[in-house]
């Protein structure tokens, strides 16, 4: 699997259109529904009388318990055979929300999650969201509203080209072109939004295609025929990859998003753990393995420890799985792991050699692949002196922060103050800036999917939706004691905090602390280190009162100051039953680090800010 990355996806391998054209039929390839009661197969399908009922019915047979939206004139039939449905529907507050939402659900529950919206804004509001996952991979799919058939192409009100806009950042797009065959499209695209590596479909559904007669109703929901890779790396390559790690010096594990979304982090640990192997990760890793284990150094790239840093720096053989080396990763690619053979899993080629050489290719799923090699290993790599020099890392550089008592609250003090609150399965989601680094950071990962950040678009805005989807999802799964905390600073609350209002509305069980330095925090670090501290357009403070803003969507609003206040308020909040937001005052100028300037070398990291 891999970390994220708009390719050439496995069911496209040439890269041409995934989207049908209008005028032919769904253009799907999908077979034609028959109409009967049962398949040939002898699969048992339900009865539908419209287009729509057909729709709701393939997310029925595909497993889909959730789903969230906002309602439309062009998605109406579909909402509307919803209102009988076993899929339950969350109103959210904006669309962008719905897809947000839609995605930390998948994350959690490993399942795709599907947002609904209406046609034009309605699905425009939605691109965001289906950007960021398309860039994370994360499973999820996508049903938008549309004109109908007979005014698309004429601008009709509230008329988008909805599969052109959104072909550049799907796995697959379908327009919808018939009601016998529109349940079997929806079916599909769940499907295929999991299939390989995962990530975002969409199914636009004219008005009069859902509001048609039909009594069509969906098969079992498949991929399309080679949409679903060989697990297995070839066999040789697996061989001469093992020989490549037994006579490797300085052995390291680098473990992606894709260790996590290929549900590998059972594989991946037991690896690690049977080769002594030390491990680091990249930030959609994190979790894959525990952050308290004696091989893992924690997460490496711009913001990662110094200790994760100094050892792609210097290992000889990096065994790299599920990551598409970003460039938040690499820094400059020509000083990445100068001195390293690269071995790379993944289960998308495309991925192979983009960015950094592979000298060792393996293409499967990242469970098997390590399994593989697991087995291929005649004996464990001779590393004593590297891990005893990994472990110098850890010590030389540990990731502190000073508390004077002449300066503001620290934002690192109320992540761990959280972290020591709560147990090792609460699920964090975060907006995007300095406090998903200080989230990321101080706070001692154990479980995958626990961490639920936007990582390849970097999306403002996705922490208050996020938690909304992830709260869901753990209450879906049977786990309502869960804690679910949102960290969020102040620029990003502010750009979703309308979904507040479904937090209170569904009675959601979420914390969320905004880390308030009044500054968009990561603009402002990046102006003091690079732009002779002109603080152009990052300055906010001119903030609203969270607390009050608040308890006047109806969450309990607190408001802290100082490092006394800070234990009451995290109990308080944690034992609300209900959302609770914090509003964090903290100092404004304290910085993100260690870092490593865009484009430079992992091993020259700066630790402080006369170092930038």
């Amino acid at each position: 699997m891999s970390d994220s990355a708009a390719q050439p996806r496995e069911d496209d391998p040439e890269g041409t259109d995934t989207a049908s054209d209008p005028a032919d039929a769904d253009g799907t390839g999908a077979p034609d529904a028959t109409g009967d009661e049962t398949n040939t197969d002898g699969d048992p399908r339900g009865t539908v009388s419209t287009g729509a009922e057909a729709v709701v019915a393939a997310l029925e047979a595909a497993g889909a318990d959730t789903a969230f939206g906002v309602q439309g004139g062009a998605i109406m039939p579909v909402y509307d055979a919803l209102f009988d449905s076993s899929v339950d529907h969350v109103v959210m507050a904006h669309e962008q929300g719905a897809a947000h939402a839609a995605d930390a659900y998948g994350v959690v529950a490993g399942e795709p999650g599907v947002c609904l919206a209406t046609s034009g804004p309605g699905a425009t509001n939605l691109v965001t969201g289906i950007a960021d996952a398309d860039m994370d991979s994360d499973a999820m799919l996508a049903l938008t509203g549309q004109v109908p058939t007979e005014f698309v192409g004429n601008d009709a009100f509230q008329e988008t080209d909805t599969v052109g806009v959104t072909r550049p950042i799907t796995k697959h797009n379908y327009f919808a072109g018939e009601a016998d065959t529109v349940g079997d499209v929806v079916g599909e695209a769940f499907t295929l939004a999991d299939v390989g590596r995962p990530g975002p479909t969409l199914v636009d559904l004219p008005k009069d295609v859902t509001q048609a007669d039909t009594e069509s109703a969906p098969g079992p929901a498949t991929a399309p025929p080679g949409t679903d890779p060989d697990p297995n790396a070839e066999p040789d390559a697996v061989e001469t990859a093992a020989r490549a790690i037994e006579e490797a010096d300085r052995p390291l594990c680098l473990f992606g998003g894709g260790v996590i979304k290929g549900d590998a982090s059972d594989a991946a640990r037991a690896f690690a753990r049977t080769f002594e192997i030390p491990v680091t990760t990249t930030m959609p890793g994190i979790g894959s393995v525990p952050e308290g284990d004696d091989l893992c150094l924690s997460w490496a790239g711009m913001h990662g420890t110094g200790h994760a840093n100094m050892a792609i720096t210097h290992t000889d053989c990096l065994i790299a799985v599920g990551t598409r080396f970003d460039d938040r990763l690499t820094g400059g690619i020509d000083t990445f792991a100068p001195e390293a053979e690269v071995v790379h899993i993944d289960i998308d080629p495309a991925e192979i050699s983009k960015n950094v050489h592979a000298d060792y290719p393996l293409i499967g799923d990242a469970g098997t692949v390590l399994e593989q090699l697991t087995a291929a290993i005649r004996s464990p790599p001779d590393a004593d002196e590297w891990r005893e020099r990994c472990l110098e890392w850890q010590e030389t550089y540990p990731m502190t922060y000073a508390t004077p008592d002449d300066e503001p609250l620290k934002p690192q003090f109320v992540v761990e103050a959280f972290d020591e609150a709560t147990d090792d399965d609460t699920i964090v989601t975060t907006g995007v800036g300095q406090h998903q680094m200080w989230a990321s950071q101080f706070w001692t990962y154990s479980e995958p999917r626990t961490w639920v950040s936007s990582h390849g678009l970097g999306t403002m805005g996705y922490g208050v939706p996020a938690a909304i989807g992830a709260r869901v999802a753990a209450d879906t799964m049977g786990d309502p004691d869960r804690d679910v905390i949102c960290f969020d600073g102040d620029g990003s609350f502010l750009m979703t905090m309308q979904e507040l209002s479904v937090a209170v509305r569904e009675d959601l069980d979420i914390t969320f602390a905004v880390l308030n330095n009044e500054y968009i925090g990561m603009v402002r670090q990046w102006q003091d280190a690079f732009y002779e501290g002109r603080h152009m357009a990052s300055d906010y403070n001119w903030m609203p009162e969270f607390d009050k803003m608040a308890e006047a969507f109806g969450a309990l609003g607190i408001r802290v100051d100082g490092y006394d206040e800070v234990a009451p308020a995290v109990e308080e909040a944690l034992e609300y039953d209900g959302p609770a937001v914090i509003d964090f005052h903290v100092d404004p100028e304290e910085n993100v680090l260690p870092m490593v300037p865009s484009g430079g070398a992992n091993g020259q990291f700066a630790l402080s800010e006369d170092q930038l």
